[in-house]
């Protein structure tokens, strides 16, 4: 997967298809809110293996009934790349439905 970073409008039109996600300080970044905190923990365990699949990490934080991602891609030096968004998506696919905030 290109590692190259992408300019402002390839963020912005792709963000268009992952509702909830935004630009954030050069991280694309999106929270769940989850019912419970034992569903914002088991979201947290998902992710960490998509994200040990990819070998691509995000910054996550489990908080009361939430989940927050950011990433970006260290090796193109902190810019949003491909990888960035596919990580996103592959997280959409397990969270359908969650509301962001």
């Amino acid at each position: 997967m290109a590692t190259e970073p992408l300019s402002q409008k390839e963020i912005e039109d792709r963000l268009r298809e992952l509702p909830g996600w935004s630009l954030d300080d050069n991280r694309i970044a999106r929270t769940y809110r989850l019912g419970t905190h034992f569903a914002a923990a088991a979201l947290v365990v998902h992710v960490a293996g998509i994200q040990d699949e990819l070998d691509h990490h995000s910054d996550l934080t489990l908080g009361y009934h939430t989940v927050a991602l950011t990433v970006n891609t260290h090796s193109a030096g902190g810019a949003v790349t491909d990888l960035d968004f596919e990580l996103a998506r592959r997280v959409e696919d397990i969270a359908p439905g969650h509301g962001a905030s």
